[in-house]
């Protein structure tokens, strides 16, 4: 023992107060090195009970000793649980303050508990137990007892909670992670291995294989609807791309050097493969999605469910104490009902139906979160045909009043990104989810028209009729059994309930997103006209100018469903002038759009594009009659305006900090052009940007930032199919007029009026060739 501890003896001697610390050094060099003692069965017992109270190690290394002795091969494991149990409530308790962040306990010992449990060899020991089946020859493989199983599983997990580590420790252990997939198949245990896989994959470093999970139909298969709800909080982690979280790697010239370095699917991409490879799989998500609850009555309803969320933000402690309700309810069903006994326990009576609910929503989330990503990866064609099978859409619009859209809803909350941990309620992640999903469903499908029913439909054949242009295709081919049932479609329940929320509200923003998306594509005259007769312009341009609207992601959102709605129709530019009827208005709305081209910069394309449109159709008495009054028109028609637009979308950017967000300013300072060139216009654009930046005296400055931008474009773009069809459906400009501004623009001959480098001067002249060099 002295070679382990020290020169001197361990109970005598200058070392005797370090005994427990050299101890406990050994142990860390041990895990580090990997050499010398791992466990605290290689020491003696008396020296373990003797430090045990100074080190204040609560008798835990002690229990692991008699763990390990009681848990060999082919011994009676009944033993072993019962010195497993009382460990457990020694961690489980600090594992409770953990997580509730009364961390004082935890923190007064120098070891907490679960740190002097690994450090003693107790995570390595219980992965060993529950792995043991797993490493016999026999053919019939010994089971091991349930409780055991769940109990080991419980304590793995208190101490990936508070011991640093833990859970990177299990992550790295491939085997292990990818044998808790197996114990899912034990409906006794699946809550605790779902709650331990889902902490470690986590943070596990790479993404693990879903096709490495053995049978994993299968095990898909065998499980029931909570248990498949349940397991979409795992299936997140491993189709979704991981967040860099670094606001460089965001930026698309990095996006670009990234795709080209992985060049074949990411593991993300091709676990959704994996899924959908599972026969049921999306039929089950999508009945899971749509599934009726029964709802609570009586007005206390709401504010229990407010109670409840402030503290059931995880899966383990939701789904333990739906499981306690459950087991409650089912003990009262046994005993007496008389009332003076109903009344000391009042809980129990009321809790179970508001955990239900809340039950059901927090499930919905997770599956919708799953459908969402999978409608947003590769095989999007392949999702949205078997969504529309599955009636996923008629579905939702049944459950949109009595469960996803009441009408209590919370007042402040922020906008969540789409990979973002949410700590809000359950019920407003619900909605979110909700909102995103018809976002990604709506967002360029045909399929979008699922979202109105049969009368809604008939609708839009009815105003294109109307305005004598035929209908849409996509229109024409929609499936009328697949379409929403009842006197609303989902479109319209959203846009009424869209009107009520109040301004800053961040629904509003993913509201309008989903609203937006319906519109987004080649411009349709008829959906256009069918949001108009609801109000919804007058609507925007109130929560725009009126409302007080601070929300610069709210107002975003307005600016470019705005810009879709009022996109070349001449009806919408006439009921905008007839809300913004005084100069004082007008000025509110141009401060908005002002205050942030980056936010507004796709309203001012619509406004330009329709403009020039208009200024064609002069035959047309009504389009000159709206010329001529509207003010938003006549002011987008001074080149003055269009200029000083075009000097700051360009002045906002630059190829280092161009991203998805902001890479539309430098297409719609395109479109200005490409508008200008059509007519003949381009050369004094340019030399008006030359004047502008001598005026600024920062010559040079502007037209070089401008030439970088479109080498940037033609790479991006270029090899790019989506991007470029969306450019042009937007725009209603062929891409190939696109490709041809951008390379005249490029072009290096500097006698030619109508390229960049003719209008700087050479002391000036600053084209970066290396910028864009891999």
């Amino acid at each position: 023992m002295a070679t382990l501890l020290g020169s001197e003896s361990p109970c005598t001697g200058g070392k005797r107060r370090n005994c427990s610390s050299n101890i406990v050094t050994k142990f860390t060099a041990s895990k580090i090195t990997g050499q010398g003692f791992s466990r605290g069965t290689q020491l003696p017992g008396g020296l373990l009970q003797e430090r045990d109270k100074r080190a204040k190690w609560h008798g835990i290394p002690t229990l692991l000793q008699k763990l390990y002795e009681s848990s060999h091969p082919n011994s009676d494991l009944s033993h072993a649980h019962s010195f497993l149990k009382v460990l457990s409530s020694q961690l489980s308790m600090e594992a409770m303050s953990f997580v509730t962040e009364d961390r004082k306990t935890a923190q007064e010992s120098t070891f907490p508990n679960t740190y002097t449990f690994d450090l003693f060899g107790g995570v390595d020991l219980l992965v060993e137990i529950l792995m043991r089946p797993t490493l016999t020859m026999q053919k019939k493989k010994p089971k091991l007892n349930d409780d055991l199983v769940k109990d080991c599983l419980s304590v793995l997990y208190n101490c990936c909670i508070c011991t640093e580590g833990v859970t990177k420790s299990l992550a790295a252990r491939d085997d292990f992670v990818l044998f808790l997939f197996t114990l899912m198949t034990n409906k006794k245990t699946f809550l605790q291995t779902a709650t331990l896989i889902e902490d470690i994959l986590g943070v596990k470093k790479e993404m693990i294989q879903l096709e490495g999970i053995p049978n994993l139909s299968g095990l898909v298969q065998s499980f029931d609807q909570q248990q498949l709800a349940n397991f979409c909080r795992i299936l997140s982690v491993t189709i979704s791309e991981p967040d860099v979280g670094n606001d460089d790697k965001h930026t698309l010239l990095a996006k670009n050097a990234q795709q080209k370095r992985n060049a074949s699917p990411s593991r993300a991409e091709v676990n959704q493969v994996t899924l959908l490879n599972i026969p049921g799989f999306i039929e089950r998500l999508c009945k899971l999605a749509t599934r009726k609850v029964s709802e609570a009555t009586g007005a206390n309803f709401l504010q229990e469910l407010e109670d409840w969320y402030t503290w059931l933000d995880n899966a383990l402690v939701l789904d333990a104490l739906m499981q306690m309700a459950t087991e409650e309810a089912e003990q009262s069903s046994t005993e007496s009902s008389d009332e003076s006994s109903l009344a000391t326990s009042p809980l129990r009576h009321r809790l179970p139906q508001s955990m239900k609910i809340v039950h059901e929503i927090m499930y919905k989330v997770e599956v919708l979160y799953v459908l969402c990503v999978l409608l947003m990866g590769r095989q999007r064609n392949q999702v949205h045909k078997m969504l529309a099978e599955f009636r996923l859409i008629p579905g939702l619009n049944n459950l949109f009043d009595k469960l996803i859209w009441r009408k209590y809803t919370a007042s402040n909350h922020v906008v969540h990104g789409q990979n973002e941990n949410c700590d809000c309620s359950p019920e407003i992640s619900f909605k979110i989810q909700f909102l995103r999903l018809l976002q990604s469903f709506s967002d360029h499908h045909e399929n979008k028209y699922l979202l109105l029913n049969s009368q809604e439909l008939n609708e839009l054949s009815a105003i294109s009729m109307k305005a004598n242009i035929p209908e849409v295709e996509a229109l024409v081919n929609t499936d009328r059994s697949l379409v929403c049932d009842g006197k609303k479609g989902l479109l319209t329940r959203l846009l009424t309930v869209m009107k009520r929320e109040p301004p800053d509200s961040s629904f509003r923003f993913w509201q309008a997103r989903a609203v937006e998306s319906f519109l987004r594509g080649a411009t349709s005259y008829a959906d256009q006209m069918f949001l108009l007769k609801r109000g919804l312009l007058e609507h925007i341009l109130f929560c725009i100018i009126d409302s007080g609207c601070t929300s610069r992601d709210v107002l975003q959102s307005y600016f470019d469903l705005l810009g879709e709605l009022m996109k070349f129709n001449i009806d919408a530019f006439k009921r905008f002038n007839k809300y913004v009827n005084t100069p004082e208005k007008f000025q509110t709305f141009l401060t908005q759009i002002n205050s942030s081209l980056v936010d507004s910069n796709m309203l001012v394309r619509c406004i330009v594009l329709s403009l020039d449109r208009f200024e064609s159709q002069t035959e047309d008495v009504k389009v000159v009659e709206v010329l001529s009054e509207c003010c938003l028109l006549s002011y987008m028609a001074r080149v003055e305006n269009r200029l000083s637009f075009l000097f700051r979308l360009i002045n906002i950017i630059n190829v280092q900090t161009l991203t998805q967000e902001n890479v539309s300013c430098l297409n719609t300072s395109l479109v200005i052009l490409m508008l200008a060139r059509r007519k003949a216009k381009l050369p004094f654009y340019l030399n008006a940007l030359r004047e502008k930046e001598y005026a600024e005296k920062y010559p040079g400055c502007l037209l070089n930032n401008f030439h970088n931008l479109l080498r940037f474009w033609q790479r991006h773009y270029l090899n790019k199919d989506k991007d470029s069809t969306c450019l042009e459906n937007s725009s209603c400009i062929p891409f190939s007029y696109w490709k041809e501004t951008v390379s005249v623009l490029l072009g290096s001959d500097r006698t030619s009026l109508c390229a960049i480098a003719s209008y700087i001067d050479e002391p000036f002249m600053d084209l970066d060739r290396d910028l864009l060099e891999d």
